[in-house]
């Protein structure tokens, strides 16, 4: 293995050697509404971040992803020199049983590429309108970086592999902070991602336009509003059972 691989037989991480030094990890990861899926692909895309390797497990589902008829691993890591920034993206959710093998590991490896600080992207459901980003951190000092470009989330818990990332990176003293997208939907929410994008500018002076995102919102907000339409129409029309099964 080269000096930027990891492996304890549960999870493997396998990558090229990392040129940036000290960088910057920020981890995205499916859950609610997508936002740390969809706002880790966007930023990926934009800064043209190069794909450096990949985080696997004999506990993930076995599958492949296709991307234009390519094969893909479905955790990736990418990075980009020039902004001294690491992004790991999944596209497959990581079950709870398996969220501290994969976080425990994750946080190893941050540790052998020296980074600076961590970051960690995920959604929160919210009951009324508007796109604030919650925030949280590990420390006093990152809590200070970030309290004026969020709503600091006083109290509650954060799920899933984003909450061990989070706790394993207290319990280690590295810094580290969690971007909460709040959404009101569990289906994906660009706009979401798009407000997470715009505090991690802020933070990084980054530029990354988040103007495709909103068109895309634009887009899923429409589709969803004509899917309903056609709901209500074949329902006035008596043509929908009155039990829907989950798929199919």
């Amino acid at each position: 293995m080269s000096n930027t691989d990891y492996d304890n037989n549960d999870v493997k991480i396998i990558t090229r050697p990392v040129q940036s030094k000290n960088p910057v990890l920020i981890e995205g990861f499916p859950g609610i509404g997508l936002v740390g899926n969809i706002a880790s692909q966007h930023m990926i895309e934009e800064l043209k971040m190069e794909y450096i390797g990949s985080i696997d497990s004999r506990y993930f589902p076995s599958i492949a992803v296709l991307y234009e008829g390519l094969i893909n691993m479905p955790v990736r890591i990418y990075e980009s020199v020039e902004h001294n920034l690491i992004v790991v993206i999944s596209d497959i959710p990581i079950s709870h049983t398996v969220s501290y093998d994969v976080s425990n590991a994750l946080v190893d490896w941050a540790e052998s590429i020296n980074v600076r600080e961590i970051a960690s992207i995920a959604g929160i459901a919210i009951m009324d309108g508007g796109h604030k980003v919650f925030g949280a951190a590990t420390t006093p000092e990152m809590l200070n970086r970030i309290k004026e470009k969020v709503e600091v989330f006083q109290m509650g818990t954060i799920s899933g592999i984003s909450g061990s990332v989070m706790a394993e990176c207290l319990l280690r003293g590295i810094p580290a902070f969690s971007l909460l997208g709040a959404t009101r939907t569990q289906n994906p929410d660009p706009r979401a991602a798009s407000a997470v994008i715009e505090v991690l500018n802020e933070l990084y002076g980054l530029s990354i336009s988040t103007v495709r995102l909103i068109e895309q919102a634009e887009r899923i907000e429409i589709e969803l509003q004509r899917l309903a339409e056609d709901v209500q129409t074949a329902e006035q029309k008596g043509e929908v059972k009155k039990e829907f099964p989950m798929y199919g």
